[in-house]
């Protein structure tokens, strides 16, 4: 992998770590890129009090967002998330001279500490880092107009969808979309916008199988509380296309779709595999005694898909179970949303726990 380091590098801090992972890096056998351009890992500074972005040529780049604290650095995610979005970054990496630990912030409200005071601690953050780095994303979408009039208004399943919906959120499980296009520049937000393709940021899914391996699945970016319009932000996706990387959905003539969930590629994967199972719900929340992840990839992810396809695989009855996404969240599946519901209710806890 090549990897380089981009922004201002005139504090300790910085040069410090900087030191560290260009170290740790080549150790691993990966290079320096000759030009950011033909980076694939981008280590980049971000200001706290001027955050800026490196402005990546594809979404294949994988950017480390490195913030140097001033000061004790209290509440991670609440004071580094905004600007983990500002910088358009991956993953943050947030710290200040007078704290020991390194705190890892991603995109999924993950927040998770680094003791540099323990033995090999460097080695410990490239783990963190680099098979995130390595992940392969897939969330770009091909709309074929294509959509059956007798399904522009959805289907009985798209009706409990929207009541599914509306429960988990008066349970307090969703989020509230986070303002990506108020919170950056103009010009920005269009970068982000031509490069990924998505317009703001919020938080679980839920998806239910229509008729083979097609399924209907939420929007990205919108209130999941209030999903409601079908070829808008409920959206019937027929399959993954290899040669576009990208989810194929099937929308209806003149309407002006949302792009699905980024998690449709893992969800496609297990309705592929797994035909008993008929919905999903993701939250950001967790449960007690279930199997979990061993990396946090982010979603999105071929290998996201696969480590949750492997969770299944060795469960019993995947058709009826919930598994967890390490420092992010849960997954539940059944035959119907009504009955994961059944199951989640009461049993949920509010804070993932982070590792």
């Amino acid at each position: 992998m090549l990897f380089t380091f981009s922004g201002p590098n005139d504090s300790d801090w910085v040069r410090a770590l900087q030191d560290r992972l260009l170290t740790v890096m080549l150790a691993h056998g990966h290079t320096v890129a000759a030009t950011p351009e033909e980076a694939g890992l981008v280590f980049h500074t971000v200001m706290p009090d001027h955050p800026r972005p490196f402005r990546r040529k594809s979404q294949a780049t994988f950017v480390v967002g490195l913030i140097p604290w001033h000061g004790v650095l209290d509440n991670p995610l609440a004071r580094c998330y905004p600007l983990l979005v500002r910088a358009l970054a991956n993953l943050a990496i947030a710290g200040s001279s007078q704290d020991p630990r390194l705190y890892l912030i991603t995109p999924e409200l993950g927040n998770y500490a680094v003791d540099q005071q323990s033995p090999g601690w460097h080695e410990a953050l490239y783990e963190r880092i680099a098979p995130l780095a390595t992940s392969h994303l897939v969330i770009d979408n091909v709309f074929d107009e294509d959509l059956p009039a007798a399904l522009h208004r959805g289907t009985q399943v798209t009706d409990e969808m929207r009541e599914a919906s509306r429960t988990l959120a008066s349970w307090n499980l969703f989020p509230a979309p986070y303002p990506v296009r108020e919170m950056l520049p103009p010009e920005d937000y269009r970068h982000l916008r031509h490069v990924f393709g998505i317009g703001g940021l919020s938080y679980g899914n839920l998806s239910a199988r229509h008729q083979g391996e097609q399924f209907w699945m939420s929007a990205s970016g919108v209130d999941k509380g209030k999903i409601g319009t079908v070829s808008r932000d409920i959206l019937l996706v027929k399959g993954y296309d290899a040669d576009a990387r990208a989810m194929r959905l099937s929308v209806a003539p003149g309407s002006q779709p949302l792009r699905v969930s980024v998690d449709a590629v893992e969800h496609w994967g297990i309705y592929r595999k797994h035909p008993e199972i008929g919905a999903l719900i993701h939250i950001h929340a967790w449960m007690e005694n279930i199997p979990t992840t061993t990396i946090n990839y982010p979603c999105g992810t071929v290998e996201m898909g696969d480590a949750m396809s492997d969770l299944l695989d060795a469960d019993p009855h995947p058709e009826r179970t919930i598994i967890g996404l390490k420092n992010h969240g849960i997954t539940a599946t059944g035959p119907n949303f009504p009955d994961i519901l059944s199951r989640l209710e009461g049993r949920v806890l509010p804070q993932v726990p982070m590792q």
